[in-house]
C-alpha cells in the first residue's frame, strides 16, 4: 500500500475517569478542606441536602473521601447541614404538590435517610391522606365521578403513581 492511500492512525487518548466530573480538576488529591467546604456551602445555598447526597456530589468532583467526610462532619456540627431541616422542608413541599406518603418515603430513602428519621415527619392519618388524595384526583380529573371501569383504573393508577396506599385509593374511588 502506498503512502497516499494510508489511513491516518488516531492518537491514543488516556481513558477518562468515570468518577470524575468533566469540569473537575484533573488532580484534586491535595484539595484543601476550604475548597471542599466552599463547594458544599455552594450546593447547600441552593437547597437542603442529605449527608449522602452532598457526599455523592463531592465525590463525583474527585475530592478524597476522608476529606469530604471531615468537612461534612464539621458542617453538621455547625448546623449548616441538617437532615432534620431537609426532612421538614421536603415533606411539606411534596405534600403541597400532591404526593402521597409512599412516594415521599421512597424519595427520602433514596436520599439516604432512615425510616426512623422519616417517620416523625411523615405522619398522616387516613383522613388527611384521603383529603389530599381527593384534592389531587379532582385537580387531575375534575369533580365528576368516574362512570366506567377504564376511567376508574386510570384514576387508580395515577393515585398509585403519586404514592398513595392502595387501600385508601380503593376507599376514595369507592372500589370496595
Amino acid at each position: 500500500m502506498s503512502e497516499l492511500h494510508s489511513v491516518p492512525q488516531p492518537v491514543p487518548q488516556p481513558a477518562p475517569d468515570p468518577d470524575r466530573a468533566p469540569d473537575a480538576p484533573a488532580s484534586t488529591a491535595a484539595a484543601p478542606a476550604a475548597e471542599i467546604r466552599a463547594r458544599a456551602l455552594k450546593l447547600l445555598s441552593g437547597r437542603e441536602h442529605s449527608r449522602l447526597e452532598l457526599a455523592r456530589k463531592l465525590y463525583r468532583r474527585g475530592y478524597p473521601a476522608a476529606d469530604v467526610d471531615a468537612v461534612l462532619d464539621r458542617l453538621m456540627a455547625e448546623g449548616l447541614l441538617s437532615e432534620e431541616r431537609l426532612l421538614a422542608a421536603y415533606v411539606a413541599e411534596r405534600l403541597e404538590k400532591g404526593f402521597g406518603p409512599l412516594r415521599i418515603r421512597a424519595e427520602l430513602q433514596a436520599k439516604g435517610l432512615s425510616d426512623a428519621a422519616i417517620d416523625p415527619h411523615l405522619q398522616l392519618n387516613d383522613e388527611q391522606c384521603l383529603a389530599l388524595m381527593s384534592a389531587v384526583d379532582a385537580g387531575k380529573f375534575g369533580a365528576a365521578p368516574a362512570n366506567d371501569r377504564q376511567t376508574l383504573a386510570k384514576r387508580a393508577r395515577f393515585l398509585e403513581y403519586r404514592g398513595f396506599p392502595a387501600s385508601l385509593i380503593a376507599r376514595a374511588l369507592e372500589l370496595d
